[in-house]
């Protein structure tokens, strides 16, 4: 089939990038905006850009493609890069261009048809049937709608409606200054604010050219590691909570609860939002290093004896061994992030392969390896990782103490805390390792604004995954896996 002239450029790309894929880099996101040949332009004159950004090396690479104005579609990049599936659905529900050749491009971000909303069907048989589970569900859970296809117990084929709260953050960010950004970076995703925070600021320093101080990098690994314990022992009371397992399900979200009030107890919110802004961290921590040292013992001494206890309870660990498996292969091919991937012996860690502020510094012990790829693994690596991150977090406590800042409480955030970082024009993408795995944002200013800044999650990333697991599994295992992969549907549905 011969392309259009206006489709050749995109069509182009589109190999090059599967041949880097192919040959070992990671695909991080495709996205698109609209350029404006000259400023003032209406959209309707405007080129839409598609930007696909790949993990190689020590950073982030971004490959563009401009479509001419109007052009009604491109050939989709999905069937060479299987992970640009919900992507490129987005991309057609923002601004109606069709990636041709695209497997199913039902609507994902808008709300659909009535013929959309009618129950699919993927599995035919006899006594097939689709229970939809959610967006309204019992507890407090986010609202996203499961779509199971099954005879009775097994399930087939799972679909998912994510968007029901969709808020426009892309959007939202146009024209902030990019001091004022931060803010709603760290809100993009509740569970991983400082992870976002980080993520942005990092893209607004490299548009700087500025390198925060020595001080604000340790006092951000302080918080993101924090927000990594927090993340890592709420699954654990969600996954305790499934098992019906009620005493472990409260021990761990105490253990949670103790976290925060830390992490309130060094910076005045729970979430850690309000510490790190462009060019370094607002404050030095609230409490000294000794303090810190201490009640960080205290914590991971009783968290991880409460993991020991679980781990060795054999009614919980047959509920999630071989339930949800995800093969390295399937992992690899799509490059799943954060524990997921780690599960399945696929380790895309932003923290060790394009490290930032004092990880440098301060190294990381190594972690087992696991490939199972199950629930029971993915709790494995979030313990593994608990473990890392309380060692991370002495040794900053450490360093620290041994800073010539004195007695860190009660002093204001000047000096050695941040460096000077006012960009005025540039673009660059920023990321950092959430709990759920690497954040990426891509941030283009002019004039001192915000123009575009597009923020991709790990959660929005790795979910779709969710369809390949349930090889085997039954309704009962159902909130055994979903618990096990700890995403944000808010983070989902920015």
């Amino acid at each position: 089939m011969t392309l259009p002239a206006s489709e050749t450029g995109a069509a182009e790309l589109w190999e090059k990038l599967a041949a880097r894929i192919a040959a070992g880099d990671r695909f991080a996101g495709l996205f698109a905006a609209l350029r404006s040949p000259h400023s003032g332009d209406a959209a309707a004159g405007a080129a839409l850009v598609l930007s696909a950004h790949v993990a190689a090396g020590a950073g982030i690479d971004t490959m563009q493609v401009a479509l001419p104005p109007g052009a009604a579609g491109y050939p989709a990049l999905t069937p060479l890069v299987g992970a640009a599936f919900w992507y490129e659905r987005v991309i057609h529900d923002q601004f109606g261009v069709v990636p041709r050749g695209h497997p199913r491009l039902a609507p994902l971000v808008l709300h659909g048809s009535a013929e959309d909303h009618a129950l699919p069907r993927h599995v035919a048989g006899y006594g097939m049937f689709t229970i939809p589970h959610g967006p309204v569900r019992s507890g407090v859970m986010e609202s996203i709608e499961y779509l199971v296809e099954t005879p009775g117990e097994a399930i087939p084929h799972l679909n998912m409606r994510v968007f029901y709260k969709h808020r426009g953050i892309e959007k939202r960010f146009e024209g902030m200054s990019a001091a004022d950004g931060v803010l709603l970076a760290e809100r993009a995703e509740g569970i991983a604010s400082v992870a976002h925070a980080l993520a942005y600021c990092h893209a607004i320093e490299r548009i700087a050219g500025c390198s925060p101080p020595e001080l604000a990098g340790l006092v951000r690994v302080l918080h993101a590691e924090l927000e990594r314990i927090a993340n890592h022992v709420d699954v654990a009371a969600k996954l305790a909570d499934a098992a019906g397992l009620a005493v472990a399900a409260a021990r761990f979200a105490v253990h949670k609860e103790r976290v925060l009030r830390l992490v309130s107890g060094l910076c005045g919110s729970r979430f850690g939002r309000g510490v790190v802004v462009p060019g370094g961290v607002s404050a030095r921590p609230r409490m000294s290093p000794g303090a810190l040292l201490t009640e960080l013992g205290r914590l991971e001494k009783a968290v991880m004896a409460d993991a020991d206890s679980l781990m060795a309870t054999s009614s919980f660990l047959d509920r999630l061994r071989t339930t949800g498996p995800l093969t390295p292969a399937r992992a690899r091919e799509h490059g799943a992030l954060g524990p997921i991937g780690r599960a399945s012996g696929f380790s895309a860690d932003a923290r060790t392969e394009r490290p930032y502020d004092a990880y440098p510094s301060l190294g990381l012990l190594p972690v087992r390896a696991h490939e199972t790829g199950d629930a029971l693994a993915r709790l494995a690596v979030r313990w593994d990782e608990v473990v890392q991150s309380f060692d991370l977090l002495r040794r900053v406590a450490r360093e620290l103490a041994g800073t010539a800042a004195g007695e860190l409480a009660g002093t204001d955030g000047g000096g050695a805390t941040a460096a000077a970082c006012e960009p005025a024009a540039g673009r660059a993408a920023g990321w950092a390792e959430a709990p759920q795995g690497e954040v990426l944002y891509d941030v283009t200013l002019e004039d001192g604004r915000i123009s575009r800044c597009h923020p991709r999650s790990a959660s929005f990333h790795n979910l779709v995954l969710m369809h390949d697991v349930f090889a085997g599994d039954i309704l009962t295992d159902f909130p055994f896996i979903e618990a096990s992969f700890g995403l944000s549907v808010a983070g989902v549905a920015l």
